[in-house]
């Protein structure tokens, strides 16, 4: 027992993989105020970790439903980061699978399903963003990412 004990302290961390949904609704993007080790009081988007076997529109539906209570629609692989989180009391490394959505149904108000993991959710103006975001989200925002489709999709001939 002790030998097992031992390997375990001594097994480095590894990445983790989250979902994270950019849900729109007109210009607006639905974002959470975290309560967490990481991020804490910064302004995030729904998500969480992936589950053995889910798909990631799995997951992010899933954690949409967990955390707002709200039902995804049509979902769309956006991009994929790596995010090191070195300077956080305990250091951390995850790989986050951004996905872009829609809801179900879009009367839904979203509600705070897990008060210990967040202060609330609204859906808040793409170009009037509200600060502090957290870090990863910042930096695609500085980056000129934008999460929503374009108008027109222009084809090779350029009509």
């Amino acid at each position: 027992m002790q030998n097992s004990v031992v390997m375990m302290a001594e097994t480095k961390p590894v990445p983790r993989v989250g979902v994270v949904l950019f849900v729109l609704k007109g210009n607006s993007v639905l974002l959470g105020r975290r309560r967490s080790s990481i991020g804490d009081s910064t302004f995030a988007l729904p998500g969480g970790h992936l589950e053995f076997g889910e798909s990631f529109e799995e997951c992010g539906a899933r954690e949409l439903k967990e955390e707002t209570g709200l039902e995804m629609g049509k979902a769309d692989f956006l991009t994929v980061t790596n995010n090191l989180f070195l300077e956080e009391p305990k250091p951390a490394h995850y790989v986050t699978i951004f996905l872009r959505a829609v809801l179900a149904d879009p009367n839904q108000v979203p509600q705070n399903l897990e008060p210990n993991k967040c202060h609330g959710w609204d859906w808040y103006d793409w170009d009037n963003l509200p600060q502090p975001l957290f870090w990863p989200l910042e930096k695609m925002v500085r980056s000129g990412f934008n999460p929503f489709p374009s108008e027109c999709v222009l084809g090779l001939d350029g009509q």
